[in-house]
């Protein structure tokens, strides 16, 4: 029997390593723990969950949770974990972080096809399938190996993403498209500001709550990088004649130009979501919400994705990896989990599960399969897929990167994206049972 090796056993990893056993494939799972630890973790269990306990809302007419519906039907099994573990949390699913390991940590230990490797992998196994999962503070070692494969510059050190918002959610009446100088095409949104709304969003700006960072993710950050709080930090104006610089920029509304402007950038073909230009930031989520909103414009303002800013490998999906998250320059070797660009524990584990079924595809001489947009597993991969290769970002579920449904009404919307996307995995579930 042909064996498979799987490097890193956290939620991808394990997800991957779970699905490929119970098919009958003998697994080859590699992981340091035991031997040391990352920064992030404290156990030696396999698929530790770190920050926080919740894997984001249950509720299935939300896009995480339509999400859970899909890889529940594909046959999780760190999801039916999460589940036997389930503390309250409201329409949260939230787990008891020590048991939901330990039971997953058991599951592979007991299963007859996963042989254990307690060892830090540093090169690859030529023509063997092998799925790398190692997270977003991969050793440098593998680090090294995948600069091997893929170069020096499609490997990012440091995570440093804007917020996304949805675009339904921006007040038109208020923001506007034009280009500075209305030079070449209107491709930024943008929401103007008086001199009174800037200095009150300044205020609260650099006043705000921030995250604390671990002590491996306290390190100099460069300038490109700077997070728009402590940008702010350094005098009145200085975001003014930075990212909000209002040069070139005249209001249609007023005729005049604005004391400030923040702008905005589509992110995705489908102009559903849109990038807060500048904005990343370690600013606390609810803090994002509330300063954010005092952007004119954005006062209702969805947000798809927080800004972030911390230590973090990933690679440039799109630039390096096939829409089977393979290397395109060598179609045995996945890429699962934070590393290939998904963001959130449901994510990685989704995006172990996806590797694990084309995987056996590929063994099996089987066509290769990509859900569609139609569901939000297919809509995580097509916008990796298709993203811009210059301004890449990891992105999370969301109901702005599916195809779009042309429904008025948001609860109806996406009780229709819920059915639609059900529906499609149904068809899939059968096309893998073929």
């Amino acid at each position: 029997m042909l064996k498979i090796n799987i490097i890193g056993a956290g939620l991808a990893g394990s997800e991957c390593a779970i699905y490929l056993a119970n098919h009958g494939y003998i697994v080859n799972l590699y992981d340091i723990k035991g031997m040391s630890l990352t920064p992030a973790h404290h156990s030696t269990n396999y698929a530790e969950i770190v920050c926080s306990n919740s894997l984001k809302s249950d509720d299935d007419t939300t896009a995480s949770g339509v999400f859970k519906r899909e890889l529940t039907l594909l046959g999780s099994a760190l999801l039916k974990t999460a589940y036997e573990v389930r503390v309250p949390a409201g329409q949260a699913l939230a787990v008891d972080r020590e048991e939901f390991s330990n039971k997953i940590t058991q599951l592979i230990k007991s299963n007859k096809n996963i042989i254990l490797h307690t060892e830090e992998v540093d090169s690859f196994v030529a023509n063997a399938i092998t799925i790398v999962a190692t997270g977003p503070l991969t050793t440098d070692k593998m680090c090294n190996a995948l600069k091997d494969k893929i170069g020096q510059d499609f490997l990012y050190f440091y995570d440093a993403a804007a917020p996304i918002i949805s675009a339904e959610s921006i007040d038109m009446n208020k923001a506007f498209y034009a280009s500075r100088y209305d030079k070449g095409e209107a491709d930024y949104l943008n929401c103007p500001m008086e001199k009174d709304e800037y200095l009150k969003f300044y205020n609260e700006l650099i006043n705000a709550k921030t995250i604390e960072l671990h002590s491996f993710e306290k390190n100099n950050i460069f300038e490109s990088c700077m997070p728009i709080e402590i940008l702010a930090k350094r005098g009145t104006d200085t975001i003014r004649f930075g990212p909000l610089k209002p040069v070139g920029i005249k209001n249609p509304h007023t005729g005049t130009r604005p004391y400030a402007v923040v702008q905005l950038r589509k992110e995705n073909n489908y102009a559903t979501m849109y990038n807060i230009v500048g904005f990343q930031t370690n600013l606390t989520f609810g803090e994002q919400q509330r300063v954010f909103r005092l952007i004119p414009g954005l006062e209702n303002a969805e947000f798809l994705r927080y800004g972030v800013m911390h230590t973090n490998h990933y690679i440039n999906f799109p630039k390096v990896l096939d829409k089977y998250s393979r290397l395109k320059i060598d179609n045995n070797i996945y890429i699962a989990g934070q590393l290939s660009g998904v963001e959130g524990y449901v994510e990685s584990i989704a995006s172990g599960l996806y590797c694990a079924i084309n995987v056996i595809r590929q063994l099996e001489g089987n066509e290769l399969i990509s859900f569609s947009a139609d569901t939000i597993i297919g809509g995580l991969y097509n916008y990796l897929e298709n993203a811009n290769e210059i301004n890449f970002q990891p992105i999370n579920a969301n109901f702005g990167i599916l195809n779009p449904i042309n429904e008025r009404d948001k609860t109806k919307r996406n009780i229709m994206y819920r059915d639609r996307s059900l529906t499609e995995i149904n068809k899939i579930i059968e096309k893998i049972k073929e």
